[in-house]
C-alpha cells in the first residue's frame, strides 16, 4: 500500500505528513500504523484537542485525521483552530457519526472531507491520499448532503442576484470549466480525463482559482460555485 503516499510516475516526492487526533488509544494507534505502512509520515498522534492545536503548530502536518468526539474540545473547534493557523492543514474527519448535523458542522468548520469509521482500510487510505491532493472526500451519500445544504443556503432570498457570477475576481474560461466540475464532485483525475489534461494541470487550475478567490479548500470552492450559480447539474 506504500504507493498511496508516493508518486504514481515513479519520481520521488516528499512524504505526506499526517497527524492523527482520536481519544481512543487502540484506534489511534491502528490508524497511525496503517498510515505508516502505506508510506505516510505520521508526525504526531494525540487524543486531546488542545494538545492537537499546539502540536500541529510545531510539526505542521499536511493532513490531519480528526475524530469529532474529544474529551477536552469538540472536534469542530479543533478543525476551526487548525484552519486559522499560519500553515493550515487539510482536515479529514474520521468519525463514528454519520448524523447530518455533525457532517455539516464539520464542513462549515473547515473540514475538507468526512469519512465514517465503518470505512475499510483501503477506503480510508484512499481518502487520505485524495485529501492530501486537495479533493473534498466524503463517505458515499454524504457529499450529496453537503451539496444540498449549500444549494439551500445559496437560494436564500438574501443570496446573490442573477448577475453575481460576474462579481469578484475574473476567472479564465478553463478555470471556470474546472470549477464547475469541482462543484459537481468530480475528482482531479476525473476532471483531467474529461478535459484531456494532466492531473498536475488540473491541480494548478484549482490552486490558481483558490488564490484568486482567496479561499482555502475545495469545500469553500464548491460553496462559491453554488453561490454564483456555476454548479447546476447536467
Amino acid at each position: 500500500m506504500a504507493e498511496d503516499a508516493g508518486a504514481a510516475d515513479g519520481r520521488e516526492r516528499p512524504r505526506v505528513r499526517v497527524m492523527v487526533v482520536d481519544d481512543h488509544p487502540m484506534w489511534r494507534e491502528a490508524v497511525a500504523r496503517d498510515l505508516t505502512e502505506a508510506g505516510y509520515d505520521v508526525v504526531a498522534a494525540t487524543g486531546e484537542g488542545r494538545q492537537a492545536l499546539r502540536v500541529a503548530a510545531a510539526v505542521r502536518p499536511g493532513v490531519v485525521v480528526l475524530d469529532l468526539r474529544l474529551p477536552d474540545l469538540p472536534g469542530v473547534e479543533v478543525a476551526r483552530g487548525l484552519g486559522a493557523s499560519a500553515a493550515p492543514p487539510r482536515v479529514l474527519v474520521l468519525s463514528a457519526s454519520a448524523e447530518e448535523a455533525d457532517v455539516l458542522e464539520a464542513v462549515k468548520a473547515g473540514a475538507s472531507g468526512y469519512l465514517v469509521k465503518s470505512a475499510s482500510r483501503e477506503e480510508f487510505l484512499d481518502a487520505v491520499r485524495r485529501t492530501a491532493e486537495g479533493d473534498a472526500v466524503f463517505t458515499p451519500g454524504l457529499a450529496g448532503l453537503v451539496l444540498g445544504e449549500y444549494r439551500r443556503l445559496a437560494h436564500r432570498p438574501s443570496g446573490p442576484g442573477p448577475d453575481a457570477a460576474q462579481d469578484g475576481p475574473r476567472l479564465t474560461d478553463r478555470e471556470t470549466e474546472v470549477l464547475r466540475m469541482v462543484a459537481k464532485g468530480l475528482t482531479y483525475r476525473q476532471i483531467a480525463e474529461r478535459l484531456v489534461l494532466s492531473h498536475r494541470t488540473v491541480q494548478n487550475h484549482v490552486q490558481n482559482t483558490l488564490s484568486k478567490l482567496q479561499l482555502h479548500n475545495r469545500v469553500e470552492l464548491v460553496r462559491y460555485a453554488i453561490d454564483k450559480g456555476l454548479a447546476e447539474l447536467d
